[in-house]
């Protein structure tokens, strides 16, 4: 018992000199598990915007179908989607390449689709630009695509190289309502959040917590989230938040994010198969990053070379300092939320450091 009365004040510590240094962001939301630990910090219970973690649910779902034979991975996405979704989507140098890719590539990034939140457009202004600046609009899976259609240019050939994309997961999202018969939000509250007990979460704008449709026109307000900024602008009440869907639009808590978490590793989402498909890493996001089929491994050596004894954790990470990450050997899950694209740098020293602290509990 003092041991664990020990990390759980060394934790403390930990999320207290982060939470000091955060002006007016609120305190850093924690939640860490670990065999006989459970270590909280921050509103706990309040929920927030998930971001990218959300794309390792829309994988899980795309793997799900392809399990029950509604999806083959392997197939052009052009045989999949309505006549004229990818129109112009893979054009380039003179020939369309929508009939070489397939739902793989859009999970793994190597599509070559453009990247519609943080790729490069002609409009004179990036993409976060303007949902800050121009906070009610509102943006459905039709409108993300037709923004990187019209304004933006594939990145390589189906295949090529690995290139995050957003629009990916867009097209990812589609492709599983096509396969799967229903909304998106539909089949996240019916194969996931409710299996996975995820009882305080939904697909914002689309989606309420128990999976009633959400007709809210400030479902941001009446969920209570906590803030979320986007260069510097609180977005957490804005209908421009809605340009995240099937790529991270999912609202959750971190026990809810720890239960998905716990259902995926224990194989209650999904088979062994189909895990180690997701978990087949074999390209580099950032140093330190590397991705797999929805999902991430963080290999910490590649942060600073002097945390090479750390192990590599699996999970994704949201780009307002959102993070989901198991070391699944030693059963422990860091579940992170900072609220801001400004904070990704101290998200990961906050990581590292309640990491450290756990693992040397556990010698």
């Amino acid at each position: 018992m003092a041991r664990h009365t020990d990390i759980a004040a060394d934790l403390t510590k930990v999320t207290d000199r982060f939470a000091r240094r955060r002006a007016s962001l609120p305190d850093p939301q924690v939640l860490v598990r670990a065999p006989g630990l459970e270590f909280a910090a921050g509103d706990r219970d309040r929920r927030f915007h998930a971001a990218s973690v959300g794309k390792m649910m829309t994988a899980t779902l795309a793997l799900q179908l392809a399990e029950t034979g509604a999806l083959d991975l392997d197939v052009p996405i052009t045989a999949l989607l309505p006549a004229g979704e990818t129109d112009r989507l893979f054009a380039r140098e003179g020939r369309d390449a929508a009939a070489s890719v397939t739902p793989h590539h859009l999970l793994t990034h190597t599509s070559g689709v453009a990247d519609y939140f943080d790729g490069p457009n002609d409009t004179g202004e990036s993409f976060t630009s303007r949902v800050t600046r121009r906070r009610d609009e509102l943006y459905t899976a039709g409108r993300l695509l037709a923004f990187s259609r019209e304004h933006q240019r594939p990145v390589g050939a189906p295949g090529e190289r690995f290139s995050y994309s957003d629009t990916g997961y867009v097209l990812l999202a589609r492709v599983i309502e096509e396969a799967g018969g229903a909304p998106l939000g539909t089949q996240l509250h019916d194969r996931i959040l409710g299996p996975a007990g995820m009882d305080a979460s939904c697909l914002l704008f689309h989606t309420m917590p128990g999976g009633t449709a959400s007709v809210d026109p400030d479902p941001g307000a009446a969920l209570g989230i906590a803030p979320i900024l986007v260069d510097g602008v609180d977005l957490s009440r804005a209908r421009s938040l809605s340009c995240d869907w099937g790529g991270g639009g999912v609202v959750s808590t971190v026990d809810d994010l720890h239960r998905f978490a716990a259902a995926w590793h224990g194989g209650a989402l999904l088979g062994d198969a189909s895990r180690e498909r997701m978990t087949r890493i074999e390209h580099r996001f950032r140093p330190g990053i590397h991705y797999g089929a929805g999902l991430m491994e963080l290999r910490y050596a590649g942060f600073f070379p002097l945390l090479f004894g750390l192990p590599r954790t699996i999970g994704h990470l949201g780009v307002t300092g959102v993070h989901l990450f198991s070391d699944p050997a030693r059963d422990i899950t860091i579940v992170l939320n900072l609220h801001s694209t400004a904070e990704m740098t101290d998200s990961f020293q906050l990581h590292i450091r309640l990491l450290q602290k756990v693992l040397g509990s556990m010698r």
